[in-house]
């Protein structure tokens, strides 16, 4: 009697350790994959607000050549940058002088 005791106790032990590393290894599962979905729609949602707004500074050339075609002005590392009425690009020096490029 004694050893039947011991022995469904080494089974029970066995088997609550394997649900015990089994379920360890679902939530990291489950965490990466997290971290993936909250990532990406997050930066797609920034792009979409940058490329609809010229007000806000931007850093990517790709993003400010779309952004003076459709709406004439874009603001670039920190400069707005403007499209003059012959097709020309322009900003604005500290004096208020055009500055073409």
């Amino acid at each position: 009697m004694k050893i039947t005791n011991i022995f469904f106790i080494t089974i029970f032990l066995f088997v609550f350790l394997i649900l015990l590393f089994s379920l360890f290894l679902y939530s990291k599962r489950i965490k990466r994959s997290d971290k993936n979905k909250i990532a990406i729609p997050y930066h797609k949602t920034f792009l979409k607000k940058q490329e609809f707004n010229p007000d806000i500074n931007t850093d990517n050339w790709d993003l400010h050549k779309l952004r003076l075609e459709k709406f004439r002005r874009s603001q670039y590392k920190g400069l707005t940058f403007f499209v003059s009425s012959q097709n020309r690009i322009y900003y604005l020096s500290e004096k208020g002088d055009k500055v073409y490029c």
